[in-house]
């Protein structure tokens, strides 16, 4: 669904600019190998994910240090406002990366989601060693330089490009390179995170849109080793350090209720400031795009010069603080709006960065902010601040990002806090039902089409309804022979059932065999048969010896396509009784319930 408040672009589309680079500048594919060993992929698919996963792991500790050392080199350990530092470091940060995405890296602007579906659905998984390390050195720069934009969207991408990489140079066929940027993005993601679980779900949610046990197994592989290798750098401590939960009185949940519609309410906003301002500024002439991150930066450096430095970098800090009750709540409830517009301001300018982390930010000073108003207003509430922070970062991960099942894992992991599924599951559920009634088209697909990209819709995949084949069932309306009966048998059945309806003359017969299975006889054959051979031979006799295909009502309709080259009619099984027939279905059935919508 096209974003209606998106103007057409007036520049080259970012479509253009993810596109591989012509054949004649890049290696042809030596698919010659592949023929020659065509198990070769099967036996190295897990290997290579395992593979992947160390790579991306040990890319992902050296992104984080990058940054790490970036921050402490240009704004200091420990940043406060009144420092100029924090208003020019930005601007140069800015105008640095404005200028290598502009001349150097065109393909590295951007969060690194949308760009790593692009590769899948659109490039084979074709992703670049060149836009890999533009995005390493670009976000790092960025975020390190106190841009309002967090590592994990980033990460995603740069384990996709290792998987690309990897995978081009051990000449795989196209179906195994688009398999393996979700299983490099998987891996890329966990350690940002170091959330294993969190990664799969979103990977499968956003990425993929559904579960593929071709994939699954790599993609769980690869998030582990990823994380395995950021572990013996960074240590396995979750990234906050929150108290149990205990729900002592059940109406505390309705705290947290309000909690999740507040967080819907400021996924609408980011939203909506993101949808307005991003195009706006594409769609200013060309040569102004070295220079908008470095404005852009500047005024994230002016929030910080005036007060408010938290808002600046990904921010996990605060949000550590928040958790512990060390803000006020109107202090906690400013930092939320101030991020909202440092974010999109970073964002917009085309500024490559992530928005896991200020979506984070946002939810935990919302939900620190709800928490400590509530308990100070009623004194009865159990839940410590630290709890509201974490379903506040939920919420509005759930709300904004639209992954609603990897907002509830996320929380659990980055905290290892389990005591506390309870509120997030309620403060997430509404966050996600209010967020698609108040913006029915989720941020990554409007910035899909302000993009000029065509990619699939994660969340209206999981909101259509399946076809089942029970939709296209018709009543068993041929005759029925027994695989022992003789010829003679089989064509008095068909003259029967022929006087019965004389409009509609069967073109075949069912033929039942003891063990259960079926078999579609057409009347020319059975005619063929009795022109050559005797009367009372057995039908099964003259068959040929596959089976028609095993289906149950319940499975989906498109599972039948297959068999119609085949097959004129399929017969519809019960499950629960062996050989007993619930239903026929022909391809104009199918195709019938098809258009019927």
């Amino acid at each position: 669904m096209p974003n209606p408040e998106a103007p057409p672009m007036a520049e080259k589309t970012i479509a253009e600019d993810l596109a591989p680079p012509p054949a004649e500048d890049r290696p042809a594919p030596r698919l010659h190998l592949a023929k020659l060993a065509p198990n070769r992929e099967d036996r190295l698919f897990l290997v290579l994910s395992i593979f992947i996963g160390v790579i991306s792991g040990l890319l992902v500790v050296c992104f984080r240090v990058v940054i790490e050392w970036i921050k402490i080199l240009g704004l200091g350990s420990a940043p406060h406002a009144g420092q100029y530092r924090l208003l020019y470091i930005p601007a140069i940060a800015g105008i640095i990366v404005g200028a290598m995405v502009q001349w150097i890296f065109p393909q590295a602007r951007g969060s690194g989601v949308n760009q790593t579906k692009a590769a899948l659905y659109i490039y084979n998984g074709y992703i670049s060693f060149k836009t890999m390390i533009g995005k390493f050195l670009t976000a790092a720069i960025a975020i390190g330089g106190g841009h309002s934009l967090g590592p994990e969207d980033p990460s995603l991408q740069i384990g996709a490009g290792v998987a690309s990489i990897v995978s081009r140079h051990l000449n795989l066929s196209r179906e195994r390179l688009r398999l393996f940027a979700p299983i490099g993005a998987a891996a890329g993601l966990a350690a940002a995170f170091n959330a294993p679980i969190s990664a799969i779900l979103f990977v499968i949610e956003e990425v993929i849109g559904k579960w593929s046990a071709a994939v699954l197994g790599s993609i769980v592989l690869s998030a582990i080793s990823s994380v395995v290798v950021m572990r013996q750098f960074w240590g396995s401590e979750p990234m906050f350090r929150i108290p149990s939960v205990t729900l002592r009185d059940p109406r505390e949940l309705i705290a947290y209720a309000v909690l999740g519609v507040f967080g819907g309410v400021a996924s609408l906003i980011l939203s909506k400031a993101l949808g307005w301002l991003r195009p706006r500024l594409r769609n200013l002439p060309r040569q102004s795009h070295i220079f908008q991150p470095a404005i852009a930066g500047l005024l994230v450096g002016l929030i910080g010069f005036y007060g408010f430095p938290q808002v600046m970098g990904p921010g996990y800090e605060v949000i550590d603080q928040a958790a512990h009750g060390q803000f006020t709540w109107t202090f906690l409830l400013i930092l939320a709006m101030l991020k909202i517009l440092a974010t999109t301001l970073s964002f917009s300018s085309g500024t490559p960065g992530g928005m896991f982390a200020p979506t984070l930010f946002i939810g935990a000073m919302l939900g620190a902010s709800v928490g400590t108003f509530e308990k100070l207003v009623f004194h009865q509430l159990t839940g410590g601040i630290g709890s509201y922070a974490l379903v506040g970062m939920g919420v509005l991960f759930a709300g904004f990002i639209r992954a609603p099942l990897t907002s509830v894992f996320m929380v659990l992991e980055v905290s290892g806090n389990y005591s506390i599924i309870l509120p997030v599951i309620l403060a997430n559920t509404i966050a996600y039902l209010l967020s698609r009634v108040l913006t029915p088209v989720p941020i990554f697909e409007v910035f899909t089409h302000q993009d000029g990209l065509d990619l699939p819709s994660m969340e209206e995949q999981r909101e259509e309804s399946a076809r089942h084949i029970e939709d296209a069932l018709r009543p068993v309306d041929v005759p029925v022979v027994s695989a022992s009966d003789t010829l003679a048998r089989a064509a008095a059945k068909l003259r029967e059932r022929t006087g019965e309806s004389p409009t509609r003359e069967p073109s075949v017969l069912l033929v039942k065999f003891d063990d259960g299975s079926w078999y579609v006889l057409r009347v020319s054959e059975l005619d063929e048969a009795l022109a050559t051979l005797r009367e009372d031979t057995a039908v099964k006799d003259v068959l040929r010896p596959e089976r028609a295909p095993v289906l149950f009502p319940d499975l989906p309709l498109d599972s039948t396509l297959p068999h119609f080259a085949r097959w004129p009619l399929l017969p519809v099984r019960n499950r629960a009784v062996k050989g007993l027939l619930e239903g026929l279905v022909t391809s104009e059935d199918v195709l019938k319930t098809y258009q019927q919508g």
